[in-house]
C-alpha cells in the first residue's frame, strides 16, 4: 500500500471466495471479495481489483495455479482463504493444507503485500451431518493462526461468533454463504484490516426469527438436503471429477472497480 491507500487488491481461493450463494452462473457472482473490493474502492478510487478463485479447489491447487498469476501482478492487498474443500475429504492431511495456506502467505508477504485471511466455522453447527468434520476444522484453524502470526498475516476470525452458523446466512446448500453471509463476511475482513467505516457490527446476532424445526422434521430436512446436495457431491468424488472441472477465474485480471447501484443485502 502507499500511504494506506490500496492499488491493487487480488483475491485467492476457492468457492466462497469466487463467491458462489451470492448470485449465479447467469447473472453473475458477486461473494465478499467483491463486496470488500468495493469497500475498498470507496476510499481508493483507482483501486485495481482481480478474483483468481475458482470452485472446488484444494489449497494445493489454489498454490499451484493461483499464487504465481497473484504475484506477478504485485498486490498491495492479497486475501488467502482455502482449505475447506480438503477438509472434506476422508484422507485430508491438516498439516499439509495449512503448509500450502503458509507457503502463499509467505511469498505475498515477502514481496511486500498486506495479507489477510478468515478462520472457518464449525460446518457441524450448519448441518448436522457435518459434525465430524469439526475437528478438522478446529486444527485447521489452528494452523492458519500460528502460520498468519509467523508472516504477519491478518486473520478474520469468523469462527470465534455463533453468528456465522446461523442457517439465514448460508445458501440452500449449506457449504456456502448466501448473500448475507458473504456481506458479514467482507465486513469481517475489512474490520481486521481496519478499513474506513468498519465495525464490529457483523459479530451481531441476526433478529429474532422462526424457531428451528425439531424431531422428525429436522430428519427429514437433511435427508432433503443429502438427496439434494450431499449425494451429487458424493457422486462426483467417486468418478474424481470436481465442480471446478473445466473452469477458469472469473476476473483473472486487475481491473477497475464499479460500485455496485445499489446492495439489497447488507450485513445486519
Amino acid at each position: 500500500m502507499s500511504d494506506g491507500v490500496i492499488q491493487r487488491y487480488v483475491a485467492l481461493g476457492d468457492s466462497q471466495t469466487e463467491g458462489l450463494g451470492d448470485g449465479d452462473d447467469v447473472q453473475g457472482l458477486r461473494g465478499w471479495a467483491d463486496r470488500l473490493a468495493e469497500q475498498i474502492a470507496r476510499d481508493s478510487p483507482g483501486l485495481l481489483y482481480a478474483n483468481l478463485a475458482v470452485r472446488g479447489r484444494k489449497a494445493g491447487e489454489v498454490r499451484a495455479e493461483q499464487l504465481g498469476p497473484a504475484l506477478a501482478m504485485r498486490p498491495d492487498l492479497a486475501t488467502v482463504v482455502a482449505g475447506v474443500n480438503d477438509v472434506l475429504r476422508p484422507s485430508c492431511d491438516v498439516d499439509e493444507v495449512a503448509g500450502h495456506l503458509e507457503a502463499m502467505f509467505a511469498a505475498l508477504t515477502a514481496q511486500g503485500a498486506t495479507v489477510a485471511t478468515l478462520t472457518l466455522p464449525d460446518a457441524g453447527r450448519i448441518t448436522p451431518l457435518a459434525r465430524p468434520l469439526g475437528r478438522r476444522l478446529l486444527a485447521l484453524n489452528e494452523r492458519i493462526r500460528e502460520a498468519a502470526g509467523r508472516h504477519g498475516v491478518v486473520v478474520a476470525e469468523t469462527a470465534a461468533h455463533p453468528v456465522v452458523t446461523d442457517p439465514r446466512l448460508w445458501s440452500a446448500d449449506r457449504l456456502h454463504a448466501g448473500p448475507l453471509g458473504h456481506a458479514r463476511i467482507a465486513a469481517a475482513v475489512a474490520q481486521a484490516l481496519s478499513l474506513p467505516g468498519s465495525d464490529d457490527s457483523w459479530t451481531l446476532p441476526l433478529p429474532a426469527g422462526v424457531a428451528r424445526a425439531s424431531g422428525l422434521r429436522v430428519v427429514a430436512a437433511e435427508v432433503r438436503w443429502a438427496g439434494a446436495f450431499l449425494g451429487p457431491w458424493a457422486l462426483r468424488r467417486l468418478r474424481g471429477r470436481s465442480s471446478g472441472d473445466g473452469r477458469h477465474a472469473k476476473r483473472p485480471d486487475l481491473l477497475p472497480v464499479a460500485s455496485p447501484a445499489g446492495d439489497t443485502s447488507p450485513a445486519a
